[in-house]
């Protein structure tokens, strides 16, 4: 295996994007999830909404994660100078 190595620029691109996508995510599926309670409660069709809602979450939950990875790989090659 190779090592390529990465730039500060390039993880901070990176962190740019995931972050606030990660945060509108967790956000939608919140809202997505909280419409399929609504739903349930009203013995309304919920099912469904309430799994694309926990997908959505996760999938923000993840896409923080990586984005976490990123700037934290910022701030270690910027301590060591590069």
């Amino acid at each position: 295996m190779t090592h390529v190595k990465s730039s500060h620029n390039e993880h901070r691109s990176q962190w740019l994007l995931k972050a606030p996508l990660g945060l509108m995510l967790i956000g939608l599926g919140f809202s997505i999830a909280g419409d399929a309670v609504s739903r349930k409660s009203n013995a309304k069709s919920w099912f469904w909404r309430g799994t694309i809602g926990l997908v959505l979450m996760n999938a923000g939950v993840s896409v923080v994660g990586d984005a976490v990875r990123h700037r934290t790989m910022m701030d270690v090659l910027a301590l060591r100078g590069e």
